[in-house]
C-alpha cells in the first residue's frame, strides 16, 4: 500500500490559500485522506476483498463575518482553485455571523508535538485474506454449537490529516488503524444467538492473535445461548467496558459546543458542578502513544493539550471549537472534531471483583437502539447481558430494557474496574451503577 505524497498536497493547499489572500478574504482548508483494504472471509472461505481510498477536503472562506464552505474529493490543482472561487462567491452572498472566522493567530499550533501513531502494516491482501480465513475457521471449530458465521475480517488503513489557513499555518499528521474481527452464530434447542469480538489498534503488533480473536468471539456467542427474560425490577447494573464507552459517549455529546450553544444539552450551565462521584476523574490526553484518538492539533488548527474534564467529580470544562466558544462567550478548548482520548482513571479491581461487589444485579454486554436524550438526560435502551447472584454470573438475559436519567446514573457510579477498553477514543473500564430500572416481564 503506497503512502501519501504529503509535500505535494501541502503545496496544493498553500497555492489554494494564496488564491484566497489574493481575493482579499481569509480561509481555512481541512483535508483528511484515508486508504487501505479489508479482507473478509465467511464459512472458512474468502468472501470479499475491499480496497478504499477516500479523499475529503473542505474549504471554508470568511469575507468578514460572512462564511462560505465547499467540500470536494477532487485534489487536482484546478479543482481546488474552482472550489476556492465557489466558496468565495458563497461567502459574499451569505448572511453575517458574528461567530464566524478563523481562530486567533496566537491560538494556532505554531509548534505541534509529534504523535506516535503511524505504524504501517506491511501485509499483502493475500496474507490478510488467509488470516481472515484462519480466524473464521478457528471460531467455527471452537464449539459444536457454533453453527454459522457472519464473517471474519482483517483490515489495515493509513490516514493523513492536514490543516492550513491564511494566517500561514499549515500542519499535518499521519495515523494508522488496523483491526481483526469475528462474528459467529451459535445454536441450541432450536434457538440461535449471535455475538462477536474485535480489536483495533494503531500498531498491528498490538493486535491479539487470530486464535484469541476467534476464541473470544466464539466464547461470547456460546455464553449467550438460552437467555432468560427477568422480571421488571430496580437493581445494580454493571456496564461492561465496551458498553461503558457508549455510556460516556453520551457525556461527551452533552459537553460538546454544538449541543451547548443550541441549548440542547442536559449539562448546560453545569460547569464547575459535581456531576460524578468525588473519586471519579476523566482526563483528555491527546498525545498518548499508540492511541486511536491522538492528534497534535484540532480541526481549527489549535494545539491539543492535556486537560482535566472531570476533576474529583466536578465538570471543569466543556469541549469547544472556535465557533462554539464564540457563541458561548468562552475560550476554545481545541476540541474541533471531538475529544482526543478521554481517559477514565481506572480502579484496582478486576471485573470479577466488581461482580462480587455488586453481588446481585445485571451485567450489560450489549446495548440496542438509540434511547439516550442529550437534551433531557433521559436514558432508556434495549439491552442484553447476564444476571448475577452472589457475585457470580448465573445465566444470560435478553429482551430487557434499562432506564434512568444520565445525571442520576453518573452520580450513582459506585466503582470502576481495571479492565480498560482501549479500542476507541474513550478509554474506560467496566462501570458499576448502584441502581437502575430494568424492564423485563
Amino acid at each position: 500500500m503506497t503512502s501519501f505524497d504529503t509535500d505535494s498536497l501541502s503545496t496544493l493547499i498553500e497555492q489554494t490559500l494564496a488564491r484566497a489572500k489574493k481575493a482579499g478574504v481569509t480561509a481555512e482548508i481541512h483535508a483528511h485522506l484515508e486508504q487501505g483494504f479489508s479482507a473478509q472471509a465467511r464459512m472458512r472461505q474468502s468472501e470479499n476483498l475491499e480496497y478504499n481510498q477516500d479523499n475529503d477536503l473542505t474549504i471554508t472562506v470568511y469575507a468578514g463575518q460572512q462564511q462560505g464552505s465547499v467540500s470536494t474529493s477532487d485534489l487536482r490543482a484546478e479543482a481546488l482553485a474552482d472550489a476556492m472561487d465557489t466558496a468565495i462567491r458563497m461567502a459574499r452572498y451569505a448572511q453575517p455571523d458574528p461567530a464566524a472566522g478563523l481562530a486567533s493567530a496566537d491560538l494556532l499550533a505554531k509548534k505541534t508535538l509529534p504523535i506516535d501513531c503511524y505504524f504501517p502494516w506491511d501485509i499483502t491482501p493475500t496474507v490478510a485474506m488467509q488470516l481472515a480465513i484462519d480466524c473464521d475457521t478457528q471460531g467455527l471449530a471452537f464449539d459444536p454449537r457454533i453453527s454459522n458465521s457472519e464473517g471474519a475480517s482483517v483490515s489495515t488503513h493509513q490516514m493523513l490529516t492536514l490543516y492550513g489557513n491564511t494566517d500561514d499555518f499549515l500542519g499535518h499528521y499521519r495515523r494508522t488503524r488496523h483491526s481483526i474481527s469475528s462474528v459467529l452464530v451459535a445454536e441450541a434447542n432450536k434457538q440461535m444467538q449471535r455475538d462477536y469480538y474485535y480489536f483495533t489498534a494503531v500498531d498491528h503488533t498490538d493486535l491479539p492473535s487470530i486464535k484469541t480473536i476467534a476464541d473470544t468471539a466464539a466464547r461470547n456467542t456460546v455464553q449467550r445461548l438460552a437467555p432468560r427474560i427477568i422480571k421488571t425490577q430496580t437493581a445494580p447494573v454493571i456496564f461492561a467496558a465496551d458498553m461503558a464507552r457508549g455510556l460516556l459517549g453520551n457525556f461527551v455529546k452533552a459537553i460538546s459546543g454544538g449541543a451547548l450553544y443550541r441549548q440542547s444539552s442536559f449539562l448546560l450551565d453545569r460547569l464547575n458542578q459535581e456531576i460524578f462521584p468525588t473519586w471519579f476523574n476523566l482526563d483528555e490526553q491527546p498525545h498518548l502513544s499508540r492511541a486511536l484518538g491522538s492528534a497534535p492539533f484540532d480541526n481549527n488548527g489549535l494545539a491539543t493539550y492535556d486537560k482535566k474534564i472531570i476533576d474529583q467529580g466536578v465538570l471543569t470544562t466543556y469541549a469547544l471549537d472556535v465557533y462554539a466558544a464564540r457563541k458561548l462567550n468562552m475560550q476554545p478548548t481545541a476540541n474541533s472534531g471531538g475529544i482526543h482520548n478521554l481517559v477514565v482513571t481506572s480502579g484496582d479491581k478486576s471485573l470479577a471483583d466488581l461482580l462480587k461487589q455488586m453481588d446481585t444485579g445485571l451485567l450489560v454486554t450489549e446495548i440496542m437502539g438509540h434511547g439516550a436524550s442529550i437534551v433531557t438526560g433521559d436514558y432508556s435502551q434495549g439491552a442484553a447481558g447476564f444476571w448475577v447472584e452472589n457475585g457470580e454470573i448465573q445465566y444470560p438475559v435478553a429482551e430487557i430494557t434499562i432506564a434512568g436519567n444520565l445525571l442520576d446514573m453518573f452520580k450513582n457510579i459506585v466503582a470502576v474496574a481495571n479492565d480498560v477498553d482501549v479500542r476507541g477514543n474513550i478509554r474506560t473500564p467496566s462501570v458499576l451503577i448502584s441502581q437502575m430500572m430494568i424492564g423485563g416481564e
